[in-house]
């Protein structure tokens, strides 16, 4: 199997997205910033986006060992709220 490459693109929306540069499908992650938040950045939004990818990746590492994958559980699992408040 050959190694997956990866990119960050600016979509025509003004998103920010991660994906498989051989691969037209969805994105596997999308950045959304509101107009406020532009503003704040003062056009640093796309070095904003690569450093929230770079530490996303790096939180799916660290914690990757920990996650139990088995179907079973996937089916006990109670739903989740459609936000996560930090």
């Amino acid at each position: 199997m050959s190694p997956s490459f990866f990119e960050i693109v600016q979509l025509s929306n003004g998103d920010y997205a991660l994906r498989r540069i051989d691969d037209d499908s969805a994105p596997l992650v999308k950045i959304s910033f509101s107009e406020e938040a532009r503003e704040m950045m003062e056009d640093r939004d796309m070095n904003v986006a690569k450093a929230m990818i770079a530490a996303g990746i790096e939180a799916v590492g660290n914690v990757a060992h920990d996650i139990d994958w088995e179907d079973e559980d996937l089916d006990a699992v109670d739903p989740q709220p459609s936000y996560t408040l930090h």
